[in-house]
């Protein structure tokens, strides 16, 4: 691990003024970062710590329902919240789902949003080539080992995954993501917070230089009776998924109204799954309407050498989720 520097901010501008300075990075919870540092995969000059801003740990309700969970909330407190758990059991579910606790208890929402992925390629600087670490290197996944890594949304210059689960719980859910810089405030949905890869792998997020998240907003949900966040993985705890499924419905009337389908560990970002709506809307549950929502869901996958299992296992667990989301659990 190179040299660096430590700087505490006091408040959001504080820490805003600081980030200015080249090579500096925020620093949260630090699950991921220290990771990346100790591994050369990234070198920070300095590290400002945003630990103490106030007021961005809180989690409150909004006049309309929704709720705002600080970027500095850790995944165990979002978790375990009363009003995420009531309202949004999507979210705890997924949360639950992700590392262990004692790394929930130090991971952040912020943290968690930009995390970085897993793929063992982006983390072998010694002898990997790696477009999202080295820009024009190449990608040495496309013909290496690529079990756990991306059938949709790729390009020919990556084929990393999110490994995220709150965020393709988030991006069900319909969130935004809260913006601060020196140039102001804005809001970005989740679904539009990650990027794909496309010629400029390096980039994950639309996040701005010398912006900050501070705060997740959660929109009134009418999912709370109909959701389920499926995980497959290679072990019960503590893996990243193969492929997993954020699955939310409104029925009423034994018809569907209204659906979200969200995959993760299939692509570099959340992966909506946009024909659900059109595909089950008014529509019942048979067997034959689950089976076209997964059916079109994996139209355009483009598996490598070691994943084409990813397409049928997908599949599945998307049919899966949505009958547990229904209480269809025969």
């Amino acid at each position: 691990m190179d040299d660096f520097s430590y700087a505490r901010a006091g408040d959001v501008d504080g820490a805003l003024r600081l980030v200015e300075e080249p090579g500096a990075e925020f620093i949260a919870g630090g699950t991921n970062l220290l990771d990346l540092m100790k591994g050369g995969v990234t070198a920070p000059t300095r590290l400002i710590d945003i630990t103490q801003l106030a007021g961005l740990a809180q989690i409150h309700e909004l006049p309309d329902g929704g709720v705002r969970i600080g970027a500095l909330a850790s995944n165990s407190s979002v978790a375990e919240n009363e009003w995420v758990r009531a309202r949004y059991p999507l979210l705890a579910e997924a949360l639950l789902a992700g590392a262990s606790p004692q790394l929930r208890n130090m991971a952040t929402v912020g943290g968690n949003l930009l995390q970085r992925t897993r793929c063992p390629y982006f983390y072998d600087v010694g002898f990997a080539h790696c477009n999202k670490r080295d820009p024009g290197s190449g990608c040495d996944a496309l013909l290496g080992f690529n079990r756990n890594l991306a059938i949709l949304g790729t390009s020919d210059q990556c084929i990393a995954t999110n490994p995220s689960d709150m965020n393709v719980a988030l991006a069900a859910l319909d969130a935004s993501v809260q913006l601060r810089s020196s140039r102001g405030s804005r809001q970005l949905p989740v679904r539009d917070f990650h990027r794909l890869p496309g010629d400029t792998p390096q980039r994950d997020t639309n996040l701005a230089p010398g912006e900050i998240i501070t705060a997740v907003d959660l929109p009134p949900s009418p999912f709370a009776r109909h959701s389920h966040y499926l995980k497959v993985r290679d072990r019960a705890s503590y893996a990243f998924a193969l492929v997993s499924v954020a699955a939310a419905l409104r029925i009423d009337g034994g018809l569907v109204r209204e659906v979200r389908v969200v995959l993760g560990g299939v692509a570099p970002k959340p992966w909506i799954v946009a024909e659900a709506q059109p595909l089950l809307q008014g529509k019942p549950l048979t067997a034959a309407n689950l089976d076209a929502v997964a059916d079109a869901a994996m139209q355009g996958a483009r598996p490598q050498g070691d994943n084409f299992f990813k397409v049928a296992l997908g599949k599945r667990a998307i049919v899966r989720a949505l009958q547990v989301a229904a209480g269809q659990e025969a």
